[in-house]
């Protein structure tokens, strides 16, 4: 089964489940649905950043501070979590990713996604499926903050990475 054939849950304006669709088609019609993005860190406390390969069905060849992806058909978030970061980084028996916020993505373009918001460290050595991971590395924040201008970025990803930084300094 191809990515664009995976069932996904589709979702209201209150992130309830009103349908299901193949993946593929979720995306070609714009339809809502579910996501999950979890940052992950290092022992040092780095950021795991990638370049999404040119293959990916939606902002090939981007980079994003996020591992993660879509909910699954009857998937719950925090096991999506899970799945997406050890599948995303290669490695088994990491921690249960802590969830943080859920917020609703809209592009203003007919792509919207309910998106749950994570963050686990990682202290094993990972190995990011090349089907997925293109590049990657573990980044000082300093740096992903200079790279904000200069890479382009998955623009989900950079919206959940704003909003991350508001919910940590309100959080003091």
């Amino acid at each position: 089964m191809s990515s664009a054939d995976e069932i996904l849950d589709i979702v209201d304006e209150q992130d309830r489940v009103v349908g299901q669709s193949p993946r593929g088609e979720a995306y070609d019609k714009g339809l809502r649905h579910r996501c999950v993005f979890i940052e992950a860190r290092d022992e040092q406390g780095r950021l795991f950043v990638h370049r999404r390969t040119a293959t990916k069905l939606v902002f090939p060849s981007r980079y994003d501070m996020f591992v993660g992806g879509v909910v699954g058909a009857g998937e719950t978030y925090e096991d999506a979590a899970l799945r997406e970061a050890e599948e995303e980084l290669g490695v088994s028996g990491l921690p249960r990713p802590t969830y943080l916020f859920k917020f609703l993505y809209d592009d203003g373009a007919g792509q919207s996604w309910w998106s749950a918001v994570y963050e686990v460290r990682c202290e094993l050595p990972v190995s990011p499926q090349v089907e997925e991971v293109a590049w990657h590395d573990f980044l000082p924040e300093a740096e992903v903050e200079r790279r904000l201008t200069e890479w382009t970025w998955v623009p989900d990803g950079l919206d959940a990475y704003e909003r991350l930084k508001a919910y940590r300094a309100a959080a003091g």
